[in-house]
């Protein structure tokens, strides 16, 4: 808790920030430049779905963030309702637009991925349905966030709906276990999996670089709203004097 609460000051924040964002950056665009390259070239053709079995090494880290950033605006939220640390508000602020973006990217890749293997674009499915859903509750979160701003609100509303907006999260997980639904069932588990080794070994390559990606651009974003927050407190001082 003493860690947490010293980097909720903005200036020791920053002090952290500032180089490891282009170690993130870096990092995960080396790892999602080397897994991609050995998901293309290194790897067989699935014996059913052929060569489009190879989206998933995009599809599947996708998903993973378009999931995991509702969870870090959650885990945010809750951390500003009990604590008041307005750093994060700004990292749930921070996160929503590249979590949209990637739960964007999961429905654009899966409609890809489908059109050859279930013969259409989209489907009313459960883990589709539900994963639009989500995406839609993302661009809820950014619009009630700046408009929350834009009439000096005290956060509480867009943290409370960050909050709400997890009920969805056991909906797509578990969606296709509690439905009979058109997309396939859970592949990938802790201890077993049903994609074969020689497909999935260079899965968590590029996920871990995705995330790390994923991690700079907030970091970059939370860096740009403190400066951002800095340079219009100054400009209300000096229009004060």
């Amino acid at each position: 808790m003493a860690t947490l609460h010293a980097l909720a000051n903005p200036a020791r924040f920053l002090r952290l920030a500032r180089p490891l964002t282009p170690i993130l950056w870096w990092t995960g665009g080396v790892l999602i430049a080397i897994g991609c390259w050995a998901g293309l070239t290194q790897t067989p053709a699935d014996y059913l779905q052929g060569e489009t079995v190879r989206i998933l090494y995009i599809h599947v880290p996708a998903a993973w963030l378009g999931m995991g950033g509702w969870s870090g605006i959650a885990i945010s939220s809750i951390v500003y309702l009990v604590w008041r640390h307005p750093l994060a508000a700004v990292a749930a602020r921070a996160i929503a637009l590249p979590g949209a973006c990637f739960a964007a990217l999961c429905l654009v890749t899966g409609a890809i991925w489908g059109r050859p293997t279930w013969g259409t674009w989209w489907q009313w499915d459960g883990r589709l349905t539900s994963m639009l859903l989500l995406f839609f509750v993302y661009l809820g979160f950014i619009a009630l966030s700046n408009a929350d701003r834009e009439r000096g609100g005290d956060g509480r509303v867009p943290a409370l709906y960050g909050i709400a907006g997890t009920v969805l999260l056991p909906i797509i997980r578990y969606s296709v276990i509690w439905w009979n639904t058109l997309h396939q069932g859970p592949s990938i588990g802790l201890t077993s999996s049903t994609i074969d080794r020689s497909l999935l070994w260079p899965l968590p390559i590029t996920t871990i670089g995705f995330t790390l990606l994923f991690g700079g651009i907030v970091l970059m974003r939370m860096r740009a709203m403190l400066a951002a927050a800095k340079a219009e407190a100054r400009m209300r001082r000096r229009a004060r004097a």
